[in-house]
């Protein structure tokens, strides 16, 4: 009877885990900005996840939520381990969800737009954003990332890039077959139909969900944002309006399913291209 019911065990674990898979709850969370203010940043994000569902399992925050995209890393960088990255646990622990978003880090003397990808228990996972925005000399402040970064949460493999990653499809080409393509972004207004434009394209070349995350309101520079936060199938069709330009708090249901019957009926990323990345 006792190896039976280690059978049993190993079978309803199993089942289990295949179950958490199926779907993946996300939360998108466009808002606007405290220039340059990461408490009061952080305050008004707190505020609006106490209002999400229990069920949500991935929360999605801006690139540099807790400042906006700000050049001035000599003052508003937090250390490795620093206070907006403790919150990011926290939250994480309280609603049982994984939470992503970028912020500012200094680190060995550099300066990074960093990526992390919070889990319920407290662990994480670090991207340093790889393309750095020359056109804003952010290049010149922040240094580039070399990794790619690949999470497996729940059942999903995920890729979390940073707003001008977007436009480098090479950089996020789905070699490593990922079901959800996330981009935190602080994307301005005047270059709106590029980012329309861009996402959907990265979800469809790439077979996978591709999520768009970015802000509204206008920041200490005078730039305006417009929102268009969106999530896409693999097919390229919108699962919420991709438009809105006002703060929001959008709950979405990612499906499995979708994944497997469009990959296993068109079979476009077996005729993928085989490249390797100088970095």
């Amino acid at each position: 009877m006792q190896p039976f019911n280690r059978y049993l065990g190993a079978y309803q674990h199993f089942l289990i885990n295949l179950r958490m898979g199926e779907k993946l709850h996300t939360a998108l969370l466009q808002t606007d900005l405290v220039w340059e203010n990461a408490e009061a940043n952080r305050e008004q994000f707190q505020k609006k996840i106490g209002g999400l569902s229990k069920e949500v399992d991935l929360i999605i925050l801006p690139e540099m939520f807790s400042t906006g995209f700000s050049m001035n890393a000599k003052n508003l960088a937090e250390p490795t381990g620093g206070p907006s990255l403790e919150w990011m646990k926290k939250i994480a622990s309280e609603k049982d969800a994984a939470v992503t978003g970028s912020l500012i880090v200094s680190e060995n003397d550099n300066y990074y737009n960093r990526l992390y990808f919070v889990f319920p228990d407290g662990s994480f996972k670090k991207y340093d954003k790889r393309h750095t925005f020359t056109l804003a000399k952010e290049n010149e402040t922040y240094a580039s990332g070399t990794e790619k970064l690949i999470v497996e949460y729940k059942g999903w493999k995920i890729c979390p890039l940073v707003c001008y990653d977007l436009r480098f499809p090479v950089w996020s080409r789905n070699t490593e077959d990922y079901d959800v393509l996330i981009y935190v972004a602080n994307w301005p207004s005047v270059r709106v139909r590029a980012w329309d434009t861009l996402l959907r394209a990265r979800a469809i070349e790439n077979m996978c969900y591709c999520i768009g995350l970015n802000r509204v309101g206008t920041d200490g520079n005078d730039h305006p944002y417009p929102g268009h936060s969106a999530v896409f199938d693999s097919l390229g069709n919108p699962l919420n309006d991709p438009s809105v330009e006002m703060e929001f708090q959008k709950e979405i249901i990612l499906e499995k399913a979708h994944l497997q019957e469009t990959r296993s009926k068109l079979r476009f990323l077996q005729d993928r291209d085989k490249f390797s990345i100088i970095k």
